[in-house]
């Protein structure tokens, strides 16, 4: 078990402005040291100015550089997206707001099948709307047949609340699906005040959506699989 070695400091107070009461330092400085600390041996030396005009310096009395900790190398995970071959995908989509999702759906297909993922790997579950994605996403997850659960919907601003408890909803609902079943649900909802911006984001100018949720699907698959699979 590695010890911790202690080195002795000593706060030195220097001004650092014209302004400073000299015979108030000079009483400082009679009563040296006025503070003294006890840090581990492997603290760096370190230094700090206070704002009042004060400089306050730590002098390292002793030091040797031989007891310095030596850090072991970070592990990073991460998920790979060179491919997503032999892993299974389940797709909810909202039937509400068809145009946009169908598209959306168009996009994640795509993705899917530029990273070799076969079309039999790939279950596709129409709800209703984008409320009812939660709930389904929830229970093909705990059914463990899939690494990922990509959630696709479009919610379109009304003139009422509607929206915003639609949104609320479809939000914590993807968010407890994956938290509750341990599988990643990807949220491929479009939340947008105009239809004009969801065409944006449907194959427009912004992009398709769905296959950017597609690929992050099939990185969550790849970082659970390799790294964070549950012990059986």
């Amino acid at each position: 078990m590695a010890t911790t070695a202690f080195v002795e400091f000593s706060v030195v107070v220097r001004p650092q402005s014209n302004f400073v009461n000299t015979s108030y330092l000079q009483q400082l400085h009679s009563h040296r040291p006025f503070l003294s600390l006890s840090i581990p041996k492997s603290t760096a030396a370190l230094s700090f100015t206070q704002s009042l005009g004060f400089g306050c310096g730590i002098e390292r009395q002793q030091c040797d550089r031989r007891d310095l900790v030596q850090t072991s190398a970070v592990r990073e995970l991460a998920g790979s997206l060179i491919s997503a071959q032999g892993h299974r995908f389940a797709i909810v989509v909202a039937r509400f707001n068809d145009l946009i999702t169908k598209k959306l759906l168009e996009g994640a297909l795509s993705t899917f099948k530029s990273y070799s993922v076969r079309e039999e790997d790939i279950d596709v579950v129409w709800v209703p709307g984008s409320f009812e994605i939660g709930v389904v996403a929830q229970q093909l997850g705990k059914s463990r047949k899939y690494q990922s659960i990509l959630c696709i919907g479009a919610v379109i601003r009304g003139d009422t609340s509607h929206y915003d408890a639609v949104v609320n909803a479809a939000t914590s609902g993807v968010l407890s699906a994956g938290l509750n079943s341990g599988t990643p649900c990807i949220f491929g909802v479009l939340t947008c005040d105009t239809l004009e911006q969801a065409f944006d984001r449907v194959g427009g100018k912004a992009g398709n959506k769905g296959a950017e949720a597609a690929l992050t699907a099939i990185e969550m698959a790849s970082l659970f699989e390799h790294h964070l699979k549950p012990l059986q």
